[in-house]
């Protein structure tokens, strides 16, 4: 079992965000024989069911959906907050993935955030 982590705050910190977008602070990627989890931090102002953090995808480089993690409440008193997805199954060859968090008020943030994985 090998595991990645990587630790993504130091280089989000620069990135421009509105007070509303979720931003990914933190993933972390392990492979369990041939599935993955993926553990994604996010940060967002959730201010209850009317606004909130509802989910985030994991991309491959061109862009299509490998996996989607449906986020089913609001996390008002738990900032930053961590959810997994598992028993995630990559194409043959995936090198990198990209994770996108998705706002209930304002959909998808900006930019994806790149994970590159170790064989």
């Amino acid at each position: 079992m090998k595991q990645i982590t990587f630790i993504l705050a130091a280089c989000l910190m620069g990135t421009a965000v509105s007070a509303s977008e979720p931003r990914v602070l933190d993933i972390k990627v392990e492979k369990f024989g041939m599935s993955w989890r993926v553990d994604v931090t996010i940060e967002h102002t959730d201010t209850g069911w009317e606004h909130y953090a509802d989910g985030w995808e994991v991309l491959d480089s061109d862009g299509k959906r490998l996996g989607y993690r449906l986020l089913h409440h609001p996390h008002v008193n738990e900032q930053p907050f961590t959810r997994s997805l598992t028993n995630l199954a990559l194409p043959d060859g995936t090198r990198e993935i990209f994770v996108k968090p998705h706002c209930s008020v304002d959909g998808w943030a900006g930019e994806a955030v790149r994970v590159e994985l170790q064989p």
